[in-house]
């Protein structure tokens, strides 16, 4: 079981590290790990501590629930969380246009079950 939940923040914490464009040695440095302890986190092969937790967090970002969400399980408060994530920050305009892709997903699905 503990691996699985660090395989499965192992993957969030690389997805995010790939989303802003960061190499596993540049995230490593800026929070002043190894390379090699980087990478064992991101295959879920070590765990880490709160304190690497939180400077993983920070760095990306991104919260520590949001890191650790994909090793709770999925809810509908950890969803919204998801999608607040992925929005805070972005201009106004932005988050409008993701509402509106949002809205034309829902509806192609709903037109495709009819």
């Amino acid at each position: 079981m503990k691996s699985i939940v660090y395989k499965k923040l192992g993957k969030r914490i690389r997805e995010e590290r790939l989303y802003l464009r960061l190499t596993q040695s540049q995230l490593a440095e800026d929070i002043d790990i190894s390379d090699t302890y980087m990478g064992a986190i991101e295959r879920g092969e070590r765990g880490l501590s709160l304190d690497t937790l939180v400077m993983l967090a920070e760095r990306l970002g991104v919260t520590v629930d949001y890191l650790l969400s994909d090793t709770v399980g999925t809810t509908d408060s950890i969803i919204l969380e998801q999608f607040k994530q992925i929005i805070d920050g972005q201009p106004i305009e932005r988050k409008q246009m993701a509402i509106n892709v949002l809205r034309a997903v829902f509806a192609y699905f709903e037109e495709a079950h009819k």
